[in-house]
């Protein structure tokens, strides 16, 4: 979760963007939100990539996020050696 000294305001935005992330990313690879989630919690995604390149992030257009959430997810399943 995002640091306490953050607004709560940002904090729902933050959290509207990880689901748009998630839900999106799901309809790039064709399969649900649920396990498009699940994958990226399972190697920390969520945290370590979407939420910690908020700000960098959320600026880019959704097709170059979408490109670079998948992108780290096939990278970070592959280091854990987790397939797809």
């Amino acid at each position: 979760m995002p640091a306490s000294g953050i607004s709560r305001k940002k904090k729902e935005d933050m959290m509207i963007f990880v689901s748009s992330c998630v839900e999106s990313a799901a309809r790039a690879k064709n399969v649900s939100s649920s396990e498009m989630y699940q994958r990226m919690k399972r190697v920390g995604l969520i945290e370590d990539f979407i939420i910690k390149c908020y700000e960098g992030l959320h600026t880019q257009s959704r097709q170059h996020v979408i490109e670079d959430v998948l992108g780290a997810l096939a990278i970070w399943e592959t280091k854990k050696g987790i397939k797809a």
